[in-house]
């Protein structure tokens, strides 16, 4: 919950100009909230940089106030929306069975679903890491057909890296992402190869190399450091690298 018309309007066009100057290879978006949609729709016209929106509901329409369907996202030409970040699981009690919802009414709409999973410091100081992982993305697969599976992005958020300064190690963060691409490749084998799988757990210029080098860390899921345009495009350049 970040933002404003003049720091959008800011931060957007420095993001362009950063990505026509470098030629930008990398798939980039920017995942606004809602009453910036129709502002950062306008300002992307023609340039590299996608639109996305930062939730979706689970339904299509209907008596459900203060939602937001795929389908009005889709009007606003979005391309992706964030389903299941650990901030909606945590403070308004998404279960894996909603967020796979969303994720399903998002393919709905034309939309492609980044699908947020990952474990709490409990969790992980429990070593049970792969067991709250595993199951959040088979609640996911369990709602899609196979062919459905290279229509999404996942997105590995280690809850206990996000906006603290801690940061899973390349290696850490590799063997959850091998995993993520095995429960995919149970689905569809052929599809599991071609998504991609984000890294949301503080990825910053320092770190985002280290990472990206890494054979299952496709991109990232950046938070604070896509507030600041120029460490955002330290990072896209370091994705162009790997």
């Amino acid at each position: 919950m970040n933002g404003g018309l003049a720091a959008n309007a800011a931060l957007v066009a420095d993001v362009k100009t950063g990505l026509a100057a470098a030629g930008a290879q990398a798939d980039v978006a920017v995942c606004v909230p809602s009453p910036y949609l129709a502002q950062v729709q306008a300002a992307v016209v023609g340039s590299a940089l996608a639109l996305g929106a930062q939730d979706v509901s689970a339904h299509a329409s209907g008596a459900y106030t203060g939602e937001v369907s795929g389908a009005m996202l889709a009007e606003f030409a979005c391309k992706y929306v964030i389903v299941g970040h650990s901030e909606r699981r945590a403070y308004h009690g998404e279960t894996d069975a909603v967020v796979a919802a969303k994720a399903v009414a998002a393919l709905k709409s034309g939309l492609t679903p980044i699908v947020c999973v990952g474990e709490t410091l409990v969790e992980r100081e429990a070593d049970r890491t792969d067991e709250v992982v595993g199951r959040q993305i088979d609640a996911v697969l369990a709602a899609l057909d196979a062919a459905e599976v290279e229509k999404i992005v996942v997105a590995y958020e280690p809850v206990w890296a996000i906006g603290t300064g801690k940061t899973a190690t390349p290696e850490m963060a590799q063997d959850v992402h091998a995993k993520l691409r095995g429960k995919l490749s149970v689905k569809n084998a052929a599809a599991a190869v071609k998504v991609q799988i984000l890294y949301g757990g503080s990825m910053k210029p320092d770190n985002a190399k280290e990472l990206l080098a890494m054979s299952d860390i496709d991109g990232g899921l950046i938070g604070g450091a896509a507030l600041k345009a120029a460490d955002f495009l330290a990072i896209v350049q370091a994705a162009q690298g790997n």
